[in-house]
């Protein structure tokens, strides 16, 4: 069964990235995608919403590592 895509018109304003990532994690990124049943893209989509929705005061999600603050940098969350 191909994977489900979003209805053609259905986004406001596509564009292709093109970013370099490790083999392994496109196909696991494809594999995750194919057992939902969508096309890498709506699934990816989905993560990155899923995302903002669990986010420490400093935007990052709750499971990144704290960055370290620049010299002179205070921790005071960002607006």
């Amino acid at each position: 069964m191909p994977a489900k895509r979003l209805p053609r018109g259905t986004r406001q304003r596509p564009v292709r990235v093109s970013w370099l990532i490790e083999e392994r994690s496109k196909e696991r990124l494809e594999k995750l995608a194919d057992h939902a049943g969508v096309s890498a893209a709506v699934f990816l989509e989905r993560v990155i919403d899923h995302l903002g929705e669990d986010l420490t005061d400093r935007g990052l999600p709750t499971w990144w590592p704290t960055p370290e603050l620049k010299d002179g940098e205070l921790d005071m969350p960002p607006e």
